[in-house]
């Protein structure tokens, strides 16, 4: 069956200011990754998947774990290390999504990465790449010895053994330094053993080799903010903005430096931007635009984006301060 359709989709994913490539919880090694998957068919008609699959992999393509899914059902991934994963959605053996997951905890803990996916007909009958895929331009080719020590690099970041790794990067990066994708999983690691200064040479060198590179140029746009070289993000998330304009990540990352230095109004653009690419997963970009609101002294708009922030996390800690300012501030409806 050929399904004529383009899925667009969006996720729910914690966006953390200061240390925002990692999501970080309490308790031991061994973590769980679960979330809820729904998808919207509200658009379209006819016969549709019983089921979908929901594979994780590590960067290195290994496959992890792979569970079958109906629609408002949830997977769940036990006992997993600390490490970079990617979670795959596929429909009838294609791939239709493809999401970067970093999980890094000092201890045992639960990660929940909810996923929306929404049908919505094509009327070319054609698909457009999905928000957050890899392409093949993407994937670099390197020689069996090489493959074999990328995916030894990868089991080594599951056991936490980040010397072992680096180890491993720099053997591949210095046989064939135009391994682009070598040198990002090094700036990586180097990010994981708390290395900022390796980690920034690292990324550079992967952007140096393929400069459209989006995971590298996000990456380093992160780290940069993490640093405080703000308009250092700025000139690099600009750029990933520009190759990716489809990049959630990228948009909202953007919106943050500007918001840090102070030009306002930018941020608002890109805030949006990655509200509109991605409506649940970037659900922090509405107290990013309400605390600018609130400093502007606009408080009804502010009222307004706490109020839609709320509604895509019912489960936020301060939600009764959050609900006290709305009827503060008495948004208009």
């Amino acid at each position: 069956m050929v399904w004529k359709r383009r899925l667009a989709f969006s996720l729910l994913i914690s966006l953390l200011t200061l240390s925002p490539l990692r999501i970080s919880g309490q308790g031991g090694g061994e973590n769980t990754l679960f979330g809820d998957f729904k998808i919207d068919e509200s658009q379209v008609t006819g016969i549709k998947p019983i089921s979908f699959d929901i594979i994780l992999y590590t960067t290195s393509g290994n496959v992890v774990r792979r569970q079958s899914v109906t629609n408002n059902g949830r997977y769940r991934f036990m006992n997993l290390r600390n490490g970079e994963y990617y979670l795959v959605v596929e429909m009838e053996n294609s791939e239709v999504a493809r999401i970067n997951v970093m999980v890094t905890s000092p201890g045992k803990t639960d990660i929940r990465q909810d996923i929306l996916l929404e049908w919505r007909a094509d009327s070319a009958g054609t698909k457009r790449e999905k928000v957050g895929s890899i392409v093949a331009a993407d994937v670099y080719e390197r020689d069996l010895t090489h493959k074999k020590n990328f995916e030894k690099a990868a089991e080594a970041i599951d056991r936490q053994n980040y010397d072992q790794a680096v180890l491993l990067l720099r053997r591949i990066t210095g046989d064939d330094p135009k391994d682009f994708q070598a040198w990002t999983e090094l700036g990586t690691v180097y990010l994981l053993q708390r290395n900022a200064v390796e980690a920034e040479k690292a990324y550079l060198r992967a952007i140096e080799e393929r400069p459209v590179f989006v995971l590298a140029l996000v990456n380093l746009g992160r780290l940069r903010i993490m640093k405080k070289n703000y308009e250092g993000a700025i000139e690099t998330l600009t750029r990933a903005v520009k190759v990716s304009p489809d990049s959630a990540n990228a948009n909202y990352f953007l919106g943050e430096a500007y918001l840090l230095v102070k030009k306002g109004s930018k941020a608002v653009d890109y805030f949006y931007g990655a509200l509109k690419l991605d409506p649940i997963g970037m659900a922090s970009a509405h107290l990013r635009l309400a605390a600018l609101y609130n400093g502007a002294g606009i408080k009804d708009k502010a009222a307004v984006e706490y109020r839609e922030f709320l509604k895509k996390k019912p489960d936020y800690p301060d939600r009764k301060k959050l609900e006290q300012y709305i009827a503060d501030n008495k948004p208009q409806k």
